[in-house]
């Protein structure tokens, strides 16, 4: 397994049709990032049924929880962490795999509520991740805050950025794993470079080998 792998992420389900069209226009994801709840308009969630069909052809799933609007106050991160928690687990994901957050830029934050995310999954059997947008949006900020006031969010939280976004391509021309980071310490082990593909609803992503073995 090479250091970097190339995958995509997607709102719809990865089924049949959706595989087929990744695979002949992109090349065969070895990861699939998809997300643990149903939201009308906004992403369909990830079934059992769905995670064998993957296992099935050799993927590994990367699960993204993103039912909440901002992220904001210790409590609401709190709430947040105990719903992936408990969305990962009605799905069977392994122990120890990493749950992320979705940050969208346009999302309000606070480092109290990365420091609630980060302290309720240390308390549990999974690991926090957060995608993140590091240039655009008050992430930055907060993060930096967060790890000035936590090692556990320096120490334990894996990042996954939304930048720079050089365009989808397929797994045969990826580019060289760059990601741009935090102003301060961060853990950015993937990196989501092309969005909103033309050929099929999905966006392109590159994972670190440390993460994709932490994954499901």
């Amino acid at each position: 397994m090479p250091n970097i792998i190339w995958g995509v992420d997607s709102a719809a389900a990865a089924n049949q049709q959706l595989y087929d069209c990744v695979e002949s226009n992109f090349g065969k994801p070895d990861v699939w990032g998809r997300y643990l709840n149903t939201i009308p308009n906004v992403s369909e969630g990830l079934t059992r049924e769905e995670i064998a069909f993957l296992k099935d052809r050799g993927i590994k799933v990367l699960p993204i929880y993103n039912n909440f609007r901002e992220a904001v106050g210790s409590q609401a991160g709190r709430v947040a962490a105990q719903n992936a928690i408990f969305n990962a687990q009605r799905l069977g994901i392994r122990e120890g795999v990493f749950i992320f957050a979705n940050v969208e830029r346009f999302f309000n934050v606070d480092a109290d509520w990365i420091i609630a995310w980060v302290e309720r999954f240390y308390n549990s059997n999974y690991r926090p991740g957060i995608y993140h947008d590091p240039t655009e949006g008050p992430f930055n900020a907060a993060y930096c805050e967060a790890i000035g006031r936590s090692n556990l969010v320096r120490e334990q939280t894996v990042l996954w950025s939304a930048e720079p976004e050089p365009g989808v391509t397929t797994k045969r021309n990826h580019p060289r794993f760059n990601p741009i980071t935090p102003d301060c310490e961060g853990n950015v082990w993937a990196w989501q470079y092309g969005r909103d593909a033309e050929e099929c609803p999905i966006d392109t992503i590159l994972v670190q080998r440390r993460l994709y073995t932490e994954l499901h």
